[in-house]
Formats: structure tokens, C-alpha cells, sequence
């Protein structure tokens, strides 16, 4: 803690707790916290009235909030690391400030100890002052407690972040905690903490819902799927449950539960992934069959009715030299839009591979519960967390051994679980949690993003060092929309399927090259399989068949010839687009232009 702070923080206890002055330069919420236990005749001086709970109190405390723990139990282990580096503990409490659970550096859990900061103590702010965990509870936010901070002066050894828990009701069921000592180098970080609480509460929208409609939203669609996603559950029509997210995306508080109803926040249905609310907003979400948890494992994946893409010359070429690599044992990174085609080409990759018999591995990153994903990755020994397996679980990881793994949408793995894949990487071994001994590993490493990872990597949300070990040979899909010939390509996909008889018209083929195709390959997939099911044997298929989004993409009137100059112009954007692998935000940032320019410019999309 610096010198200034200390100094700072000394007067303001000398003014508060010795003089009864308004401290000055204190921040609002310790202020706040001080005014509460000076409220209520606690003594700063003295020591806070502790009563640990026996054995038998404690295994009932637990057994209370067994959802809570096993929930939170694998960010704990996640955080742990964190912890142990500070020197610290991550701490959780439930909601009334008893902790359940403390992981972390052994040498200062003993120290913390000696002010009780132990299972089965209540760090309620009524009982142990001002702290992280009791001010979090009461403000109902994030807050960082640092050092003389604290109410009580035994416990200024202790820096601390914590950050609330709530259900899918509203409930305040928890505290998170993060608690190292005061004065060392690296404080603990309020935003890591913030962080798991978005995990542990994503996680409980996993079960407990059946028979409900989940919506998953966000206004930036590169976040559908990770923690920070709006979820909103309506039964009946009628909002019942949500988290954090949702609630602000839509300007609402948790007093919306059970007062409104879906018609009331949105203007009708979701349409191509995007849902208008009724503040004239529209934002991306999750479409029903995208938005299942559980990962996609190689032989069980049901392809029928969704044919492989069509890849062009230049991928074809890609395909052999991939192939090459990953036999030479070259981990190979895959970038393209969603849709593209990047699983398909990472199992043609696979089964043109000297591995092709052996395991594929399919695991999506962003699609996997954030609460679990460390779990089944990396696996677990029995009694590694509350509700694992008697038998453990080996991990995603050690099902491929001897084949290949393949880890889709790689750029929305939480930092802190990269840190593991890279000692994974380099050691060719895996630890599960739980057991104290590496297990060898034989793997070959695809992955795929439709993320910007060099901006990731800038922004420090992707480890340059995991980039780098990952990112060794770099393959770029291209969208559909950039195919050289789209009606080749669209009666290419056509002829892979199932049409007994069926017919594609010219006029249908026509409106459906003018479509931009935003979910390229998948899309078109379910376009063509949509037709097939509104159509009958034998019939030639017009635009009649299409969906309305598609329809709207043939032009009504002729086009005015673009001039030279506008051509040039649009060369230039979707030349920089194809460079940034498909990514339309980076390729703006690099043109100089918004993205909503280039949208209109070079995509001719509003």
C-alpha cells in the first residue's frame, strides 16, 4: 500500500474512531461501512465478537448451500492459483456472510486464521465491522477493503475484494472473496473476482428451468455464450428469472420478475440472430439450437441435413498443407466468421491426418458452462469438489489422447484456464483436478476463433505466450459471401442433399446470390433444408420457398452502375476484410472508417 494512502488512511481513523470528526478523503462506501458499525456500538479498539460453528454446525451450514458450493466450487479451484500466487485466499461466503469454503497460499490461510477468516466464521458486517464480504453484501456491489480500511484494528493486516452472488430471482445467495495481506505488491484484483461471480452465476441457469423459454442476448454477438451474456427466462410468456446482464441490457431491475412479459420487452420474434426490444434497440441472440451447454464430442455430432460446406480451390490447397502440419505435430489456429465451415475443416483436417482412426475431440469453448469447464476439460479425482463423480472424470483432454482435440471458439476461454492449457501445451501432460500427479498426453492441437485474437492479445485478454504456442501456422476461411461463383457454390451444397427430386429454379438461385449470407455455411444449410421441407417431390423451388430475410437481399429495381472510383473503394474494404479474416470491426479499425461505413460500403447491409 502506498506511503500517501497509509498515511491518509491513519488520519482518517484518528479523525473517526478518536476525535468523532467526518474523516476526509475516505472512499464513499468504507465511510458508508464505518457509519453502520460506529451505529451500532462496535468497538474499533476492541476485538469483534467471534463464535465459530462446531462440526455439526458447520456440515449443516454447508448442506444448506450444497447447490452454491458445487457451483462454485471449480472457480474456486480456478481462482485458487490467483490466490496462491498473491498469497492469499479465495473465500465463499453465502448470503449472510458465513464462509462456506477458503482455497489458496496455506501459509497466509494459517495467519488469517488468527482473525478468524476460517469456514464456519460469519464476517456479516454487524459481527466482524467493516470488511469486503459484509460490505459487499450491504452495498449489494463490488468493494475493495484495504488494510486500516477495515472497522476493527486486528484485522488491518488483511487486503480484500469481494463481490456479491445472486440467483436467477434476485436472491442474494453468496459472497465471493478474494483476501490477501495488506501491504504486498500485488493487491487483490476486485475485477477477477467480479469475473467468477459472472461464472458461478451463468452456471445456475443449467438446470432447474425445464418447461421455460431461455433467452441469451447481448448487444455484441462475440459475447453470446460467455458469462457476460444477458439471460432472460420467461414461462408463459412471463419474465421469472434472469441475471445481472439481462436485466441491464433491457433498463430493468429484479422488481421486472413476474411483471413482464415478453411482448412487453420485445417487438416481435428473433429474426437472423438479431430481436428488436421495444426501446428500439436491437441486439444478438442466441438462437434456440446454438444455445445448448454441453460440448460437441466427435462421433455422437448428428450431421444429417446440415451437408459440409463447399470449400474453394484456395481451401482445398489449405486443407493439404494443414494436414502436414498437424501430422508434423504443428498446432494449427483456424479463424473465419461464424458459420464458415471451421469445425468441417478441422475433421477433414482429421481424417486426412495419420490420426484419422483415432479420436476427434470436439469441444466448444464458448458453449461450455463456465462453471464446468475447467472440470471437464481437464478432468477430476474423486472428492476433488462437492458433487464430483465417485468415479471422476477423465477430461475432455485424455479423451483424445492419441488423436486430435479440437477447440472451437478458443478466444472466449477465461484467462485464467489458459494459463493450464499452455502448461498443457508445453509439458504434454495434464493434472485433473484434484489428483497430484501429470498424466502424459498425446494430442494434436486444432483451433478455431471468429474472434480477433491479436486484439485480444493487446487487450490482455488472451495470453500472448498460449497465443503464440497456439497460432505456430494460421488458416483463414473465407465467408460465403466472398465465393467467386455463389449460385456454383450454393448448388454445390444443394446437390450433398437429400432432395428427392427437388429442383432449384433459376430465379430462387438469382435472390439467393444477392443474400450477404452473415451466417454463411450454417446458414445456407438451414435455408436449403427449410425449402426442402416447405416444397414437394419433384418440384422445381422458387424464391416463394425462401425465408422473407432472403427474399429482401434480390433487388427490386436495377442497380445504378457503380462509378470506377466506388468500385476501387470496395475492392479496398473487402480486400482489408479478407485480411483480418473476416473480422468487419478490425478491418475498420485498420481502414480508419466506422463500422457501420464499411457495413454499407463494401457489404451493402444497413
Amino acid at each position: 500500500m502506498a506511503t500517501a494512502l497509509i498515511s491518509d488512511l491513519t488520519r482518517a481513523r484518528r479523525d473517526f474512531f478518536d476525535r468523532g470528526a467526518e474523516p476526509i478523503g475516505l472512499r464513499e462506501p468504507i465511510l458508508r461501512s464505518w457509519r453502520r458499525c460506529a451505529e451500532r456500538g462496535l468497538d474499533a479498539h476492541g476485538e469483534p465478537a467471534i463464535e465459530p460453528l462446531g462440526q455439526s454446525g458447520l456440515r449443516e451450514l454447508k448442506e444448506r448451500n450444497e447447490r452454491l458450493i458445487r457451483l462454485s466450487r471449480p472457480q474456486l479451484e480456478m481462482l485458487a492459483g490467483e490466490a496462491h500466487d498473491v498469497g492469499g485466499l479465495v473465500i465463499l461466503s453465502d448470503g449472510a456472510g458465513s464462509v462456506l469454503d477458503a482455497l489458496g497460499d496455506a501459509d497466509f490461510g494459517a495467519k488469517a486464521a488468527n482473525v478468524a477468516l476460517k469456514p464456519g466464521v460469519r464476517w456479516a458486517e454487524a459481527a466482524t465491522g467493516t470488511n469486503a464480504i459484509g460490505a459487499a453484501l450491504l452495498e449489494r456491489r463490488g468493494v475493495e477493503v484495504r488494510g486500516a480500511e477495515h472497522f476493527f484494528d486486528s484485522h488491518r493486516i488483511l487486503a480484500c475484494a469481494a463481490a456479491p452472488i445472486f440467483d436467477p430471482f434476485g436472491g442474494m445467495v453468496g459472497a465471493l472473496d478474494l483476501s490477501s495481506a495488506a501491504g504486498g505488491p500485488y493487491p487483490p484484483p476486485l475485477q477477477l473476482v467480479r469475473l467468477g461471480v459472472d461464472r458461478i452465476e451463468h452456471g445456475m441457469f443449467a438446470e432447474g428451468f425445464s418447461g421455460c423459454e431461455i433467452v441469451r442476448l447481448h448487444a455484441d454477438r462475440a459475447m453470446l455464450g460467455s458469462p457476460q451474456e444477458g439471460v432472460l427466462v420467461f414461462d408463459s410468456a412471463r419474465l421469472v428469472a434472469a441475471n445481472r446482464h439481462g436485466l441491464a441490457l433491457m433498463g430493468l431491475d429484479w422488481t421486472a420478475l413476474g411483471g413482464r412479459s415478453f411482448g412487453d420487452l420485445f417487438d416481435g420474434v428473433a429474426k437472423g440472430g438479431m430481436i428488436r426490444g421495444r426501446s428500439g434497440g436491437s441486439l444478438h441472440i442466441v438462437e434456440p439450437e446454438a444455445a445448448k451447454l454441453h460440448p460437441v464430442r466427435g462421433p455422437e455430432r448428428d450431421h444429417a441435413g446440415a451437408p459440409d460446406p463447399v470449400f474453394e480451390p484456395a481451401t482445398l490447397a489449405d486443407l493439404a498443407r494443414a494436414v502436414r502440419l498437424v501430422d508434423g505435430d504443428v498446432p494449427v489456429l483456424i479463424q473465419g466468421e461464424t458459420g464458415s465451415g471451421k469445425e468441417m475443416f478441422a475433421r477433414a483436417v482429421h481424417a486426412r491426418s495419420a490420426r484419422g482412426s483415432k479420436p476427434f475431440i470436439a469441444v466448444n469453448c464458448a458453449a461450455l458452462p463456465e462453471g464446468l469447464i475447467e472440470a471437464e476439460l481437464f478432468g477430476y479425482e474423486h472428492g476433488a469438489f462437492t458433487g464430483a463423480r465417485r468415479a471422476g472424470s477423465k477430461g475432455l483432454l485424455r479423451e483424445a489422447d492419441g488423436g486430435v482435440l479440437f477447440l472451437d471458439e478458443i478466444g472466449d476461454m477465461p484467462v485464467l484456464l489458459q494459463a493450464r492449457l499452455l502448461r498443457v501445451v508445453q509439458d504434454r501432460a495434464v493434472t485433473p483436478l484434484g489428483g497430484g500427479r501429470p498424466i502424459p498426453l498425446d494430442i494434436r492441437l486444432i483451433c478455431a476463433t471468429h474472434r480477433d485474437l491479436d486484439g485480444l492479445v493487446g487487450a490482455e485478454a488472451f495470453r500472448s505466450d498460449l497465443y503464440f504456442r497456439l497460432a505456430q501456422f494460421t488458416f483463414v476461411l473465407p465467408p460465403l459471401r466472398a465465393a467467386a461463383d455463389r449460385i456454383a457454390t450454393i448448388e454445390a451444397v444443394w446437390d450433398g442433399m437429400a432432395r428427392d427430386g427437388r429442383r432449384l429454379g433459376r430465379e430462387a438461385l438469382e435472390t439467393m446470390a444477392a443474400h450477404d449470407w452473415p451466417g454463411n455455411h450454417r446458414e445456407l444449410a438451414g435455408v436449403l433444408k427449410a425449402m426442402i421441407a416447405l416444397s414437394e417431390a419433384g418440384e422445381t423451388l422458387g424464391p416463394d420457398c425462401l425465408p422473407a430475410s432472403v427474399r429482401s437481399a434480390a433487388p427490386e429495381t436495377p442497380a445504378t452502375p457503380p462509378s470506377k472510383l466506388e468500385s476501387l473503394a470496395r475492392a479496398a474494404m473487402l480486400a482489408a476484410i479478407d485480411d483480418c479474416g473476416g473480422n468487419v470491426a478490425a478491418a475498420a479499425r485498420r481502414l480508419g472508417v466506422s463500422r457501420s461505413t464499411l457495413y454499407r460500403r463494401a457489404l451493402g447491409r444497413d
